[in-house]
């Protein structure tokens, strides 16, 4: 029973003085006849009445009313290991009627079950004070992997996949994610924990709440964090990309204090009990069938009224949360992931198995590479150095002609069909004889160089003259630079011939016939012609 201003019973000892029954001083002082009655028993049993002794404090007073009662050292009742019950009360189940259910087997005499609970808050009490946590409307969103998984079966094997394309034991991973201010619960599968898995649980979350949080407060993991550190963690440079595109950010709880993130905590133990143990007896096929089976339940978690707030989730976050959040993007992050790289001496970096060129003034730099599903971006010190479309893992090279230096420019220009364009824009006997010297050599780039130097004649001798000389050459079968530019040199392009020649179809023909065979070649032989 609470009991009652000292100044109260002294008013009503007093009016019983005076002549008024029981039932008299109740009712001016709006009190139950029974309460009355009880402290006139307790009165007599003191030896009280009125006037009460003018040194007798509200003090004393109540003392005499309610003597203190047999402490319980002196009734003997078998105290529990307090320490012991708070180990124990950290393990997965554990609750304070099972362990007193255990005492009272060993201790039948001991604490009935409210002074057990009671006398195990007054010893807890005296451990380390907790901070008390304030959350305020749209500050915080806490996330989390549930540590009760969800088994998806393979419909053709009939075992536990991971992955739709896979059937081999293992099993779905479960997201939560809950606001501070208003413990509104998002709660999804995902097949890991991997990187990817855990933007996509994020940007799903988002979406889910229709804003974005000024912080998120994530767990130790890896995807979350490269360094787990309590005064200056690495974020992981995907996460935080990701944040940075939501305009919120990363605030990972401190290693092994999972009081920081408490919230989510509570939100995980909720999932687990109204929406995975609910899910326990039914078999899923397909990781979107099973979230399919989680909504109507987490909504049902959202709309249910808890007893200690009044209201729902649902409403808190209407009233809260919903309002304070920030607005989402109009265009949802694009999955990114970020690797370091370090440009060889070919001026290309290796990503997933192909080469991608950057500017050959950074080799050897350390480089950040951006890699999404089309696109493959490099940054050197901030600043996006490249970009490539992204290309599978072909060991091939991806290469940007301005990257390279410039004599690597050059060569890069030589192939089969620039040099033959290059030709037919001097001449068509021109055109030719580079197309005949190339086809003579067993691979075309052996000829590459020679027929640079063929065409680099057009410079000294003018187009016309080296296409005529090209002509002659063709006519006396000589493929050689030296011998083509003798040509030039002595005016043999110019010396009317006195016969009829074979065309230059006919010389092309008749030089692809003696491929094997070469003619032999040299300054010096100048041919039946050079005498006329």
């Amino acid at each position: 029973m609470k009991r009652l201003p000292m100044r109260k019973i002294r008013e009503a000892l007093r009016l019983r003085a005076d002549g008024l029954s029981g039932r008299r001083v109740a009712q001016s002082l709006s009190m139950a006849r029974a309460t009355i009655s009880e402290y006139f028993r307790r009165a007599d049993l003191a030896g009280l009445s009125w006037p009460l002794p003018d040194d007798l404090s509200d003090r004393d007073l109540e003392h005499r009313l309610y003597p203190p009662q047999p402490s319980a050292s002196a009734r003997q009742v078998p105290q529990p290991d307090w320490a012991y019950m708070h180990t124990e009360l950290r393990r997965k189940g554990v609750t304070l009627a099972l362990l007193w259910q255990e005492y009272r087997e060993v201790h039948p005499g001991g604490y009935g079950y409210s002074q057990y609970c009671s006398r195990y808050s007054e010893w807890e009490g005296k451990l380390t004070p907790v901070m008390r946590q304030r959350h305020p409307a749209g500050e915080r969103l806490f996330v989390d992997y549930a540590g009760q998984t969800v088994d998806v079966i393979c419909p053709e094997t009939g075992e536990v996949r991971v992955t739709p394309k896979a059937c081999f034991q293992h099993d779905a991973q479960i997201f939560v994610a809950a606001l501070g201010a208003s413990n509104y619960t998002y709660v999804e599968a995902s097949w890991t924990q991997s990187l990817p898995d855990w933007i996509s649980s994020h940007v799903r979350a988002f979406a889910f709440f229709g804003g974005v949080p000024a912080m998120i407060v994530s767990d130790n993991l890896k995807s979350a964090v490269i360094k787990a550190c309590f005064h200056d963690p690495a974020i992981n440079r995907t996460y935080g990309d990701m944040a940075a595109h939501y305009d919120t950010a990363v605030v990972p709880a401190r290693p092994r204090k999972p009081q920081d993130k408490a919230k989510v905590e509570t939100a995980v133990q909720l999932a687990e009990r109204w929406i995975l143990a609910r899910l326990r007896n039914q078999t899923f096929f397909g990781l979107d069938e099973l979230n399919a089976a989680i909504r109507p339940l987490r909504d049902q978690l959202n709309a249910k009224v808890t007893r200690h707030l009044g209201a729902s989730r649902r409403a808190l976050f209407e009233d809260l949360d919903k309002p304070a959040l920030r607005p989402l993007r109009a265009e949802p992050y694009v999955y990114a992931e970020w690797k370091q790289r370090r440009a060889g001496i070919d001026y290309h970096i290796d990503v997933d198995r192909h080469y991608y060129s950057v500017p050959h003034q950074l080799i050897k730099q350390p480089l950040w590479v951006r890699i999404t599903a089309r696109t493959v971006e490099v940054f050197h010190k901030g600043q996006r150095v490249a970009s490539h479309a992204r290309t599978s893992g072909n060991r091939q090279h991806s290469t940007v002609r301005e990257h390279m230096p410039s004599n690597h420019r050059h060569r890069a220009d030589w192939t089969p069909e620039s040099i033959r364009r290059q030709a037919a824009r001097i001449g068509p006997n021109v055109e030719t004889y580079v197309d005949v010297v190339m086809r003579r050599r067993k691979h075309p780039e052996q000829a590459y160089r020679s027929c640079m130097g063929v065409l680099k004649l057009a410079r000294g001798f003018g187009p016309d003259r080296l296409d005529a000389a090209c002509e002659r050459a063709l006519e006396i079968n000589s493929y050689t630079y030296q011998s083509l530019h003798s040509i030039l040199k002595n005016g043999l392009d110019r010396t009317p011939r006195r016969r009829t020649t074979p065309s230059r179809q006919h010389a092309f023909a008749c030089a692809c016939r003696v491929i094997d065979e070469p003619a032999i070649t040299h300054p010096n032989i100048r041919g039946a012609d050079y005498f006329h």
